[in-house]
């Protein structure tokens, strides 16, 4: 018998188009003889739209829209939204696509547990720190992973001592430095400082993705990057390095010209990928992680390993590093989609045996 899959993609996020993409690769990804392909589309403006089964891949992402099915709030849909209309049943597992706020940070996958469903990745406690690199360094240093020196500010902090913010940024960090939303991933709305003037057009610039932001000192490094599968006992794929021919590796690069190069497997040592895939499994744990997550490193020319942050749920677009490095390590991309399937059946039926009541 076939596996129901009820893909959920698209969402109210600036990274709405990363998962298109991602659903569409997805989509061609999966073996239709074992699985059955249910697409349930989320709009930008947060319309949520269950599709017809889909019978095989499609060509574009139009296709994948579904304008002109019913669309109704999850609330009102969650009797008959995640399941097969035919057999009146809940699909066999959820399969979240969705890549930043109100889809990777531990929304959907409470809506998700409220409803009892499996699903694929990671669950809420782990997506919602994983989104907030402000919390998510913090577990880090808790766990002792060396990083690079941050600080961060919400956004009436900023407003209400404008110059002490600049000048802390300044005397804790320095330039080079980066700023970042705290809560939002693809590399939107980061910018690269070197001087005052630029970091007053960042913090500007990063303030109208969040209410939150970071600023992490800059180094001269190598970006290494690696896979982690698992529940209980995650493995680590093989480390690949991200070098960007821009300044550094912005949204566009990453998804709309592809210019980067992507080296699997990195240059580095037995003993540099041995710490990292101690670092990626520290981190995994730590974040108490389930299902898939990528850890990035930076790599100094010293020897020097920092961990930048992991992604809880990392896109597969085809510029996307996760599928090439578990390609890399011999899983092929379907057999990763079988295997991230199996382990969200596998981590809710454990959840199951769980008493919940005296």
């Amino acid at each position: 018998m076939k596996t129901k899959v009820g893909l959920l993609y698209g969402g109210k996020s600036a990274e709405h188009k990363v998962s298109m993409q991602t659903a569409m690769a997805v989509i061609k990804a999966l073996d239709l003889e074992k699985f059955e392909i249910h697409p349930i589309y989320i709009s930008v403006e947060g319309r949520w739209v269950k599709g017809p089964q889909l019978q095989g891949p499609v060509s574009n992402v139009k296709e994948l829209e579904f304008s002109q099915g019913e669309a109704l709030p999850p609330t009102a849909l969650a009797p008959t939204l995640f399941q097969d209309a035919q057999e009146k049943g809940p699909f066999d597992v959820i399969f979240p696509l969705l890549h930043g706020p109100n889809g990777e940070d531990g929304t959907v996958q409470g809506l998700l547990e409220l409803l009892n469903l499996p699903y694929v990745g990671n669950g809420v406690l782990a997506s919602s720190a994983g989104m907030d690199k402000v919390i998510m360094k913090n577990i880090f240093a808790q766990a002792g992973l060396p990083q690079v020196k941050y600080v961060w500010f919400i956004r009436s902090e900023w407003e209400n001592e404008t110059e002490a913010a600049y000048e802390k940024v300044e005397k804790e960090l320095g330039y080079p430095c980066f700023v970042k939303p705290a809560n939002l991933g693809s590399s939107v709305g980061i910018s690269k400082c070197m001087n005052r003037s630029e970091l007053e057009g960042a913090f500007k610039e990063a303030f109208q993705f969040d209410r939150k932001i970071i600023i992490e000192e800059g180094v001269t490094a190598r970006e290494i990057e690696a896979g982690v599968l698992g529940n209980d006992n995650p493995e680590c794929s093989v480390a690949g390095e991200i070098v960007p021919k821009v300044e550094f590796y912005d949204y566009k690069a990453k998804y709309e010209d592809g210019d980067t190069a992507l080296i699997i497997p990195a240059e580095i040592s037995e003993s540099e990928y041995s710490e990292l895939s101690d670092m990626a499994i520290k981190a995994f744990k730590a974040l108490d992680c389930s299902g898939l997550v990528r850890a990035d490193f930076f790599l100094t020319r010293e020897g020097k390993l920092y961990i930048n942050e992991v992604n809880t749920m990392p896109g597969f677009t085809p510029f996307s590093m996760f599928p090439l490095l578990w390609k890399h390590t011999g899983v092929e991309y379907p057999q990763l989609i079988e295997k991230l399937v199996n382990l969200a059946i596998e981590r809710h039926a454990e959840k199951q045996s769980i008493r919940h009541t005296m």
